[in-house]
């Protein structure tokens, strides 16, 4: 995603002008507006499609000889992160195994094994495909028993602490790159949507790792894309499995924004900063409501 600059507009070469004629005189340049907040400079419907790009990053090859195992693991997360959401149709056969790396084998069994899951559907012939028929789980009730994960007590610090260091580093690294038009579009776009969808518990879950996954994805560092997956993926269980809390809502809106703005300024120490402080608020909230 390299920087695209469109090169001013030219006045025509004029053709046999008469000595005596004036030159043309050049339009002084249009000053562009100040915007004085980067997140409301780009129209949503100009953003560049999240799922396409955010596929493109996270459906990577395995890196270990488990190609069964590791592609049904990316494909699900992709899924449940909101990469690819309900009725979304994933790519064709030989692209996605070419993504993946892979064999069209090994997609197969892992396609069949998310069906069996009920997270995927396949209908042969002409108009056909895999479409996603998973459906995210509504967040608990403030009312609804403790949930029994995995990710519990050093487990639970230890998946915290991981996205303590991984998410600021991407926020940090994506500050530094030199975006173009269409990626700071997609960062804004990304970020709009976490609030658009705020009174949609499940849609919003998933928008707000679609924005962590795009700052991830803006670092332009594949390891580093992988390590937010990973954390992302257990963050969206542990979020879950908690009521949703209109207040912290707010703050992480608030917070995100701040993030998004600071990247958009290339501040990478505040993009750091802001992403810390992200991290930090929804850690104590599980910790105090999970344990």
């Amino acid at each position: 995603m390299a920087d695209s600059v469109a090169a001013p507009p030219t006045a025509a070469h004029p053709t046999a002008a008469p000595p005596t004629a004036a030159p043309p005189v050049a339009a002084p340049p249009v000053a562009e507006p100040a915007i004085d907040n980067p997140l409301a400079a780009t129209p949503l419907a100009d953003a560049l499609p999240l799922a396409a790009n955010l596929a493109d990053a996270v459906l990577r090859p395995p890196s270990d000889a488990n190609a069964f195992e590791s592609t049904v693991e990316r494909l699900a997360a992709a899924i449940r992160l909101g990469v690819f959401t309900l009725g979304d149709q994933l790519p064709a056969e030989r692209e996605l195994a070419q993504q993946l790396g892979v064999s069209r084998v090994n997609l197969r069994e892992a396609i069949a094994a998310l069906r069996e899951a009920g997270m995927v559907e396949t209908r042969r012939g002409r108009g056909g495909g895999t479409a996603v028929t998973y459906q995210p789980g509504e967040p608990a009730q403030p009312s609804d028993p403790a949930p029994r994960l995995g990710l519990r007590g050093p487990v639970l610090r230890d998946a915290l602490d991981f996205r303590r260091v991984v998410e600021p580093g991407a926020a940090y690294l994506a500050a530094t790159r030199d975006l173009s038009a269409d990626q700071r579009a997609w960062l804004v776009a990304a970020e709009r949507e976490v609030n658009a969808v705020a009174g949609e518990p499940s849609a919003h879950r998933q928008a707000d790792s679609r924005l962590h996954l795009a700052i991830a994805t803006l670092s332009g560092s594949p390891m580093l894309i992988e390590s937010v997956t990973r954390a992302q993926a257990a963050v969206h269980e542990l979020l879950t499995a908690i009521p949703v809390l209109p207040r912290n809502i707010a703050h992480s809106h608030d917070q995100h924004r701040a993030v998004v703005a600071a990247i958009l300024a290339g501040d990478c120490a505040a993009a750091r900063t802001a992403m810390e402080e992200h991290c930090d608020a929804t850690s104590a909230l599980l910790r105090g409501l999970l344990g």
